[in-house]
């Protein structure tokens, strides 16, 4: 029986893609365009593939960025206004909500675990107005350990007072999520995106939040 549900939130219920861009137009306005004329297209590009995803760390992106338009910045300075600004622009996808209130509704416990940098990502999850729904939010900075790590997802079933067969996990990342999720017991959704390959094995797909409920009840 399923008792529990445990999200991820890049990408899962976070539409990160959209946020991203979002944020560099705005500070491509706001910073960039005011010290250099450059061409805005090319510097928007430039940044979502060198940070690949959320899997390079903005310092390293900001740096490069620095060094190939040759502008006259202080790559702290910009990051800082990465972290501070990023939240303003946090984007779910649709029927985020209406898929978190309708399990607690049902009776199900809601979890979440995330990599990254503890504020950073709580900032995302306040923006996103989403952090009452769950019981337990582990963050891999704050609990010294990340996906795919098993014992992040142990850990949070032992919080949740629930056993790991008993909790589905949602995640878009093939490795991070699904593969390490169903390693400990768990059922693996994944969270549709066309980036990666489907040649791994998951206990459902979703392409809709929404579609969620309808696994949860067949397998419940």
């Amino acid at each position: 029986m399923i008792r529990s549900v445990i999200f991820d939130l890049d990408g899962t219920l976070l539409d990160r893609n959209n946020s991203l861009y979002c944020f560099v137009v705005d500070q491509y306005d706001r910073i960039i365009k005011n010290t250099k004329n450059i061409d805005k297209e090319s510097y928007i590009h430039r940044f979502i593939e060198l940070d690949h995803r959320g899997y390079v760390w903005k310092d390293r992106v900001y740096q490069e960025l620095i060094k190939e338009f040759d502008l006259p910045l202080d790559w702290n300075e910009l990051l800082t206004d990465y972290k501070d600004g990023f939240c303003k622009h946090a984007t779910p996808f649709s029927n985020t909500t209406e898929l978190l209130e309708n399990l607690i509704s049902n009776g199900y416990k809601l979890g979440m675990i995330t990599n990254g940098f503890g504020d950073f990502q709580s900032s995302n999850i306040q923006a996103l107005g989403i952090q009452e729904y769950f019981e337990v939010i582990l963050i891999s900075e704050i609990e010294g350990i990340r996906k795919p790590d098993p014992a992040i997802f142990n850990r949070a079933s032992d919080l949740l007072g629930v056993r790991p067969e008993e909790c589905v996990y949602v995640g878009d990342h093939p490795i991070n999520d699904v593969t390490a999720s169903k390693s400990v017991g768990m059922k693996g959704i994944w969270k549709e995106d066309t980036f990666y390959n489907d040649d791994f094995e998951y206990d459902g797909i979703v392409r809709d939040l929404l579609d969620i409920e309808k696994l949860i009840e067949q397998w419940s």
